[in-house]
């Protein structure tokens, strides 16, 4: 009576996120003569509309020696243009009340802007002009990557987890390239080439190495025209081919040790994985995702219950699964052991090691399993309360070389898996053969 009652119980709370996750938006699709794709999703719950412009290019498409270009032409792409002044998009923007931004990651480089409907003519001509005639000085290179030295000095070099996750990263991705640091190596910062920022720039930022994702509220009518206006009109180039970071079958175990100015001692743990764009099947990729969430990605997981607060030989632990990338990715355990130590960093590891052990042997209950689908699915229903956050997931399919409509059968997706079939992909995917392990030891200063 008690597990039946517990499972309707589970049930009535998984299904209004069903509910909503089964309801989405109106989206809809069209690609321009010159390569550009568009996805516009209507969301008219506030009078705003997010606008997201993102390349197919990032750090996993850089080679040894040219580590951090991607950014640096982040970086480099506010500094003038034929139609604007140093800065000028910018302050054109925020007079206009809007908010905006830049990022670079692994696979791709975006800019995104929030602001009224009725200014989104003025965001398609500025990003129409910076992705095509950016000026690109010298001068103005030199001085940004004085600026990009020093972030990378503050936020990484500095920090030390910052430097460890980043060294450890490099030897957790054997064979693809996401062993590549986004912000770039130091070395490289310092050899940045004027005339080879400029060919990524031409060759990178063509319309047809590109995503346009609009969401908020506007319809298909008042978008379309806008687009063909300002971008319709920019030049078909040639685009290079989108490339897989895809990793060994069998990488082999890897084990790194590093010392370290920290409080406490850390344990870095990687297993090499697929995402949805390497995976010969969706199902192990949702399966891997519960996996992580019922390890340690989620309240209540595993990992927190079992080692922090009940044994307490460790003080904080967390995992960490991006399947929503171009290539193979990992599964990433961070943990700091409990000060003072209850044990050493080989005993946390196996006491880390008995937990995912159980998971390969033993199929997690019924109950802990819709836990764990329950949180993954409210996650995407609440990401909706956003149209940036939406955005954001569309682009990043679309960029990836996936159908945007995989976002919106996730929920189903996740329904559907087993708890046996969690015990299989654990006994599959989370193997010795697949596994980097880093110690974080404590420098003696004696």
């Amino acid at each position: 009576m008690d597990t039946l009652c517990s499972r309707m119980l589970l049930f009535l709370g998984l299904a209004p996120f069903m509910t909503l996750a089964a309801t989405p938006p109106p989206t809809h699709q069209f690609t321009l003569e010159n390569g550009l794709q568009v996805l516009v999703r209507e969301d008219h719950r506030a009078p705003l509309v997010t606008s997201h412009l993102w390349f197919k290019v990032g750090s996993a498409d850089e080679a040894p020696g040219q580590t951090g270009l991607s950014h640096v032409l982040e970086h480099m792409l506010y500094k003038g243009s034929h139609k604007t002044c140093a800065g000028e998009a910018s302050r054109l923007l925020e007079s206009l009340g809007a908010e905006e931004n830049a990022f670079t990651a692994e696979d791709v480089t975006g800019y995104y802007q929030t602001l009224s409907p009725r200014y989104l003519g003025v965001v398609f001509e500025l990003m129409a002009d910076l992705m095509t005639t950016a000026d690109l000085h010298v001068d103005d290179l030199k001085t940004e990557l004085a600026v990009i030295r020093e972030e990378r000095q503050l936020r990484i070099d500095d920090d030390v987890d910052a430097a460890a996750l980043e060294h450890f990263t490099s030897q957790a991705h054997v064979a693809n390239s996401y062993r590549m640091p986004v912000i770039g190596w130091m070395h490289d910062l310092q050899h940045v080439d004027a005339k080879e920022l400029r060919h990524w720039y031409q060759s990178r930022y063509a319309p047809g190495n590109a995503v346009l994702v609009i969401v908020g509220d506007v319809t298909l009518a008042h978008v379309q025209p806008l687009a063909e206006r300002y971008f319709g009109a920019l030049a078909n180039r040639p685009v290079p081919r989108l490339l897989r970071p895809v990793e060994l079958k069998v990488p082999g175990e890897r084990r790194l040790t590093l010392q370290r100015n920290v409080p406490a001692e850390r344990l870095l743990m990687a297993f090499n994985l697929p995402g949805l764009a390497t995976a010969k099947d969706l199902h192990t990729v949702h399966a891997l995702r519960l996996i992580n969430a019922i390890l340690g990605g989620a309240h209540g997981a595993r990992l927190q219950k079992k080692l922090i607060f009940t044994d307490r030989v460790l003080n904080r632990v967390d995992t960490h699964y991006d399947e929503r990338t171009r290539g193979d990715n990992l599964l990433l355990l961070t943990a700091e052991l409990a000060d003072p130590p209850l044990t050493d960093l080989e005993g946390a590891q196996a006491r880390v090691w008995e937990q995912i052990e159980t998971l390969r042997t033993t199929p997690p209950s019924p109950e802990e399993l819709e836990r764990a689908r329950t949180q993954l699915i409210a996650q995407q229903v609440y990401a909706r309360d956003s149209i940036q956050e939406q955005a954001r997931q569309l682009a990043r399919f679309q960029a990836i070389g996936l159908p945007w409509r995989i976002l919106d059968e996730d929920a189903a997706a996740l329904a559907k898996v087993t708890p046996q079939q969690i015990r299989e992909v654990a006994a599959t995917w989370l193997t010795p053969e697949r596994l980097s392990v880093a110690h974080v030891r404590k420098v003696d200063v004696r």
